[in-house]
């Protein structure tokens, strides 16, 4: 037997270190107390202690009736000042990248589960086209071609002077109108460029724990030995999951590209169709061979984006060098050759009508639909081979949500155009009356505004059912909370306050239908918008002319009011943002909706709010890993709501003997309810119970009063049972002599508050156990061994 090497000793010491949840908290607040020390991270994200505490390691006398606690706060990674608020407007970006997280579970990385990424990259990328084309048809179609050319317009303009083609200026030919109002959607693409690599920089930089890579698959199922079988180590633990620096950088290069292909096919191709037509001084074969040019190089883009998808298993510092360089900088240099073209004088060209931004929008739309059903064929063919029944819509969450980024993107798209059309026609309507002096945007736009408030019509329906089945839920409940608290003589009004709340939290879970008959309206309302558009040519309040009086009131009616409606919500997204620069609360409340969106790496598209876990995981693992090495003491951490969904995170990044030294405490955590359903191949079945087999130990508490936590559902059979509730909310009915007054119903906060998180936390340190020398060659074993409990 080898000669026992001594392994540090234990100090004794125990820490909790506390995770917020979304909305943020400060340090005063988790801590309790006004004094705090910020003892390692920056003003972004760190970890602070009371000020009394920073030397608690040296004196463990001072803390025998519980743990240490450290504060890890991170709430500045995503809704730290104001200017971070106007990242609702990259809204349908974050919501296709989780569309790609929303894969159903599969076995090894097969080619259905590549086909599932590179269909949803493709829609991502779909959507970086229907931005730039619709500044496009904003900065060059309605008001450079449009208004310019139309002296009506321009006169009431004074700022488009230099380009009205009444003072028959330089600029006022149409090629070079173009030209300079190309200027606005080049602006927009490097500005995004730009936010993407930036916020790459300062948030999703930090390399996770450099260790061990393990080569497990998440669906690689356990071995039936439950007391031999190795832990199954997740995606989210591999070393690499942290860090997509690879593709990143080159999904940016390719949407970079495309953008400025979009803004070069609309800038030169109306020059190249002129010249087709025309015999002027520029010959058509120049503009045949910069169409080519653009062809060949969007081909290129296509190709780059389905080619390669997330590199996890190692840490991964290559980069693509040619890609990222030469690709956006030949689409940069293409827009300059076609700026060029199209702005060589020809005396005879005049502008007319409206540019055909139709039939680009009706790809857009069609292709965007075809890849959607694309996307939904995949993803149940990947839930037939391994069903699991909490797997939300049946593996369908990813393409319902992913069509939601289609819509969205198009809601915002129509929104600024028909706007933007109003405001320049004056007291007129685009396209409508012989008050006019602009043809507006493309038909298909107000056809896709028509259908708006239809899809809301429709959803009257199903909201009004769930506020009913809510209703009669909280009333069959009310019997059940009388009898939980053993009230002898129960207040009405106090038992309908439990009841409704608790009936209320569980509208959570019928959230995926609502998703799905969103969608599906959505898929069929736009497919019908495009058929009107492309069958009629007409808006459709004119392409009913002729039809019965009603009909065509509704169809005015609806457009007009789908119109107003999209222009309304855009015109809100902005104030809101820019709200936020001053309301502190405000900003805290978009926060919350990028805690909850932006958990995910960018892996479908670049120009996504930064992901902040990309950041903190690496921070809460190096702190358990450093931590626990230097002081061998025992390590609980302390997740709560989102935050849990970090500490787990986390954990699975550990090493696997720094692992065993640490117990996982969550409440009011979302882990199963959330994203074991919407991201099943993550934080399924399989995953969740390699954690818990993994960990020494892991206590789960929840509320029914709680509309986002709840039990993780971990398979008892497979070792100590993980969930502790439903806790007692209120925890008392009412006056008692120990609670004089009304207790509140907490719901998803303060779960501190309930005296079973001291008990169930003291219980972790205890089955933590001291931790004894370790042998040369082998592990440092806790006393204890495995969890009991």
């Amino acid at each position: 037997m080898p000669p026992a090497t001594q392994a540090p000793q234990s100090t004794g010491a125990a820490l909790e270190l506390l995770v917020h949840g979304v909305g943020g908290a400060t340090p005063q607040e988790m801590l309790g107390d006004p004094r705090t020390t910020r003892i390692t991270g920056d003003a972004t994200a760190a970890i602070y202690r009371r000020t009394e505490d920073i030397e608690a390691e040296q004196h463990p006398e001072r803390h025998r009736d519980g743990p240490v606690a450290e504060a890890y706060c991170w709430s500045n990674l995503t809704s730290g000042n104001g200017s971070r608020a106007l990242w609702l407007l990259l809204l349908p970006f974050m919501v296709v990248n989780l569309a790609h997280w929303m894969r159903p579970t599969a076995r090894g990385r097969t080619a259905s589960v590549r086909l599932y990424g590179m269909v949803v990259r493709l829609i991502a990328l779909s959507l970086t086209v229907l931005l730039t084309a619709a500044v496009c048809e904003v900065a060059l179609d309605l008001v450079a071609w449009q208004c310019a050319g139309a002296p009506e317009c321009s006169g009431r303009r004074s700022w488009l002077g230099f380009l009205s083609t009444e003072q028959g200026g330089w600029w006022s030919q149409p090629g070079r109108r173009l030209a300079v109002a190309a200027l606005v959607p080049t602006a927009l693409v490097g500005l995004l460029w730009y936010l993407s690599n930036r916020t790459w920089s300062a948030y999703e930089s930090q390399r996770p724990l450099s260790g061990d890579e393990h080569e497990e698959d998440t669906a690689h199922t356990p071995e039936t030995s439950t007391s031999a079988a190795p832990p199954v180590r997740p995606a989210l633990g591999r070393p690499g999951f942290w860090y997509g620096r690879r593709l990143v950088a080159r999904l940016r290069a390719a949407h970079t590209a495309a953008g400025f292909l979009t803004v070069a096919a609309a800038v030169g191709g109306a020059a190249a169709r002129h010249d087709r037509v025309t015999d002027g001084p520029v010959p058509a074969v120049i503009g045949g061979l910069f169409e080519t040019a653009l062809a060949v190089c969007a081909l290129v883009v296509v190709a780059v984006v389905c080619r390669r998808g997330r590199s996890e298993r190692r840490l991964d510092n290559t980069l693509d060098r040619a890609v990222i360089t030469l690709l956006p900088g030949t689409a940069l240099a293409l827009l300059l050759v076609g700026t060029v073209y199209a702005a060589w004088s020809r005396p005879a060209w005049a502008s007319s009508g409206t540019l055909p931004g139709e039939t680009a929008f009706r790809v857009l739309a069609v292709g965007q639909g075809a890849l959607v059903v694309l996307l939904a064929v995949v993803a149940l063919s990947l839930y037939l081979r391994v069903p699991e029944p909490r797997t939300t819509l049946h593996g369908l969450g990813g393409p319902a949500v992913a069509m939601l980024a289609c819509a969205l993107g198009g809601v915002m798209t129509g929104g600024v155009a028909q706007r933007v059309a109003d405001w320049l026609d004056g007291s007129g309507t685009p396209g409508m009356g012989a008050g006019s002096t602009i043809e507006g945007p493309p038909v298909l736009l107000s056809w896709q505004a028509s259908v708006i408030p239809v899809l809301l019509l429709f959803l009257l329906a199903p909201l009004a059912w769930l506020a009913v089945r809510t209703g009669l839920r909280a009333r069959r409940l009310g019997p059940v909370v009388e009898a939980e608290y053993e009230q002898a003589r129960p207040d009405r009004a106090r038992t309908r306050a439990i009841a409704g709340t608790r009936a209320t939290a569980a509208l959570t879970d019928s959230a995926p239908w609502l998703v799905a008959l969103v969608s599906g309206a959505t898929l069929l309302l736009g497919a019908g918008a495009v058929a009107g558009s492309w069958l009629t040519g007409e808006v459709p309040g004119r392409a009913m002319d002729g039809a019965v009086p009603l009909v065509e009131s509704l169809a005015e009616t609806a457009q007009s009011t789908g119109s107003w409606m999209i222009g309304f919500g855009f015109v809100l997204f902005v104030t809101w943002g820019r709200r936020a620069y001053r309301d502190v609360s405000a900003r805290r409340t978009i926060g919350i909706l990028w805690d909850v969106g932006t958990f995910w790496p960018r892996a479908a598209h670049p120009f996504a709010p930064p992901c902040y876990a990309e950041r903190a995981v690496p921070d809460l693992s190096s702190r358990m890993s450093a931590w626990t090495a230097r002081t061998r003491g025992r390590l609980v951490i302390s997740g709560h709501s989102q935050g849990s969904v970090l500490a787990a995170s986390a954990v699975w990044q550990l090493p696997d003997a720094t692992r065993r030294r640490v117990a996982l405490l969550t409440y009011g955590s979302p882990i199963e309810r959330l994203y074991g359903r919407w991201f099943p191949a993550y934080f399924g079945p399989v995953p969740l119970d390699g954690l818990h087999r993994s960990v020494h130990c892991w206590r789960n508490l929840w509320r029914a009063t709680d509309p986002i936590g709840g039990p993780v559902r971990i398979d008892e059979s497979q070792g100590p049972e993980v969930d502790r509730g439903p806790l007692k909310d209120p925890l008392v009915y009412g006056r008692t002599p120990e609670h004089p007054l009304p207790e509140p119903i907490l719901g998803h906060s303060d779960y501190q508050a309930d005296p079973v998180f001291a008990v169930e936390r003291a219980a972790l340190l205890e089955r933590l156990g001291p931790v004894v020398p370790h042998q040369t060659g082998g592990e440092t074993q806790g006393s204890s061994g495995r969890s009991s409990g």
